[in-house]
């Protein structure tokens, strides 16, 4: 059985970690290579083990930024209410840079949009209309600016653009709602403290950017709904006020939702008069309009109403505009 932690945890330390967290590396790599905290991280519910949560669920509880020993200890000296606060938690993360990869998408809809999202945290993805824009090209060089009408925003999300830049321009929000199994609340300290221990150590100035989000949203907060997105998704779609496009957004939730409950969502949104904007790994969905080659595809894909419109990261630090190669290739 602690095959199967070994491994996710040796992957990890590969594939995932490097060149945006060397400690999360480390840890990883220890992990990989100890059977004792691989037996405590076992009595873990499988769908809360992810190395991310566990180590975010640590900080959160005191474990300082050290090495791999340190953290062992840690680890083993608090072993029974590391497992219970992972049992209890999962993982949110709510950047707000996604949106510099969803903006040339929301540049599509015409009119006042109303956003909801699906798997929302805190809400912090329901401000694209809040933040200010800056793409650089591959060279530094700076391709496209914008900000809000009152003037730059205390977050601005800096996304590098490879290929054409498609038209942009800020949406006109004029609802904001979201969906999740425990939402989160801007104005709350400890809710504030998950989201920043949600932030892997090394990721330079990320924690101020959720921080700065977190007061935007703070002062104008959303409508969040607590709850299973398809028990809620048709109730809260009915909320939008008339007169604005619904555009429903799942950047980067439905990775974490079991096949047969995402298929069935994905049918209940096409379903809804709504747009849909999506950001997922290539191989994830079949609804990609043309298919996608998820071997040769790089990042993600993002999507409106399953028609691939960019290749992007899945946090957005980096998009390239596809939408004419797709056309070319249908």
């Amino acid at each position: 059985m602690t095959d199967a932690v070994q491994q996710r945890y040796a992957r990890f330390s590969r594939d995932e970690a490097p060149g945006r967290s060397a400690l999360y590396e480390e840890w990883a790599a220890g992990v990989a290579a100890d059977p004792e905290v691989q037996r405590i991280l076992l009595r873990i519910p499988e769908s809360r083990r992810q190395p991310p949560l566990v180590f975010a669920v640590t900080r959160l509880l005191g474990a300082d930024l050290g090495g791999y020993p340190a953290w062992r200890r840690f680890v083993v000296r608090n072993a029974d209410e590391i497992v219970a606060a992972c049992t209890a938690r999962q993982l949110q993360t709510n950047e707000p840079l996604r949106l510099a990869a969803l903006l040339p998408v929301l540049s599509e809809i015409e009119g006042p949009v109303a956003m909801l999202e699906i798997g929302a945290s805190a809400g912090l993805c329901l401000y694209p209309d809040r933040y200010s824009y800056r793409f650089v090209g591959e060279d530094g060089a700076l391709r496209a600016a914008l900000d809000p009408d009152d003037g730059r925003s205390t977050v601005t999300l800096e996304s590098r653009v490879s290929g054409v830049l498609p038209p942009l321009r800020m949406p006109e929000v004029v609802w904001r709602a979201g969906i999740d199994l425990a939402p989160l609340h801007a104005g709350d300290d400890r809710d504030r403290s998950w989201l920043r221990a949600l932030v892997w150590p090394g990721e330079s100035g990320r924690e101020e950017r959720i921080d700065a989000a977190l007061d935007i949203a703070a002062s104008d907060p959303p409508r969040l709904v607590a709850g299973d997105a398809l028990a809620e998704i048709d109730a809260l779609a009915a909320e939008a006020p008339a007169g604005a496009t619904l555009v429903i957004t799942t950047p980067g939730v439905l990775v974490h939702i079991p096949r047969a409950a995402r298929t069935a969502l994905i049918d209940r949104i096409s379903g809804l008069p709504a747009r849909w904007i999506t950001i997922d790994p290539p191989g994830l969905l079949d609804v990609w309009e043309p298919p996608v080659d998820a071997g040769a595809w790089p990042g993600f894909v993002v999507a409106l109403d399953g028609r691939v419109r960019a290749a992007a990261d899945p946090l957005g630090r980096w998009w390239e505009w596809r939408a004419a190669v797709a056309a070319d290739a249908s």
